[in-house]
């Protein structure tokens, strides 16, 4: 399969969950992938599971001079960029009462100046024609307890998400959003204790329509589906939240 042959692709937050899979997908087709993460050990594994034709960054898009250094490391393996998956995000459970300052922070600085500075920095790589994606959620449009600032900031995206449309569309850059619902990326685990991990994942499944959670390959899917076939779709978000969010 050479379906993405000669496709350059960066994603930030790869090296784990539906980034990962998305890598795999793409550079199994034929892309040359570049992926990040903040950990430099699930990097390394991620690299050696993606072949030799895929570039792992270690880095935070929290930080800006991260994402500079991400859009140089770009620019000299790829020149060019045919897409980009801003996916990098991190969810933070705590009630709205007890949210602190240094939280709220953390959550907006990953999820929203990082997704905002990455397309900026990236986008005088993407090729005309090119695309972005950007990971936004269903607890965007949904209000869901525990995640007040994650919403808020997933919303965020969301808003960017149009606002790039438009100010990319005369390079005929396609700018695009994937809302995903519950997705079996093990977020939970890592997150939260086991018991609460098992029974709040209890609930969910039992509240979906589809009665499940999604395959992080759905995801892959949906990107490869924006940021190559949907050549007449801008500005526009993709839910694959097995009708969370519509039903």
């Amino acid at each position: 399969m050479n379906d993405y042959l000669r496709k350059n692709v960066v994603i930030t937050g790869g090296s784990s969950g539906f980034g990962l899979v998305t890598a795999k997908l793409l550079a199994d087709g034929g892309a040359r992938v570049l992926i990040t993460g903040r950990d430099p050990e699930a990097l390394a594994v991620a690299r050696a599971q993606l072949g030799d034709g895929a570039v792992a960054v270690r880095g935070d898009v929290g930080d800006l001079d991260d994402i500079d250094a991400l859009a140089a490391r770009a620019e000299a393996e790829f020149g060019g960029v045919d897409a980009l998956f801003v996916n990098a995000g991190i969810t933070r459970f705590m009630p709205f009462e007890a949210m602190t300052e240094a939280v709220y922070d953390e959550v907006f600085a990953t999820n929203v100046k990082g997704a905002y500075f990455t397309v900026q920095k990236l986008a005088p790589l993407l090729r005309e024609g090119g695309s972005v994606v950007l990971t936004t959620s269903v607890a965007n449009v949904k209000g869901l307890e525990m995640i007040s600032a994650y919403s808020a900031s997933k919303a965020a995206v969301r808003s960017m998400t149009r606002s790039f449309a438009r100010e990319l569309l005369p390079r005929g850059i396609r700018v695009n959003a994937i809302s995903p619902g519950p997705i079996a990326t093990g977020i939970l685990e890592k997150v939260m204790p086991k018991e609460a991990a098992e029974q709040t994942a209890a609930q969910m499944r039992d509240a979906n329509p589809m009665g499940r959670f999604g395959d992080p390959a759905e995801i892959a899917k949906a990107f490869a589906f924006l940021a190559f076939d949907a050549t007449f779709t801008t500005g526009a978000e993709l839910v694959v939240d097995g009708g969370a969010s519509q039903l």
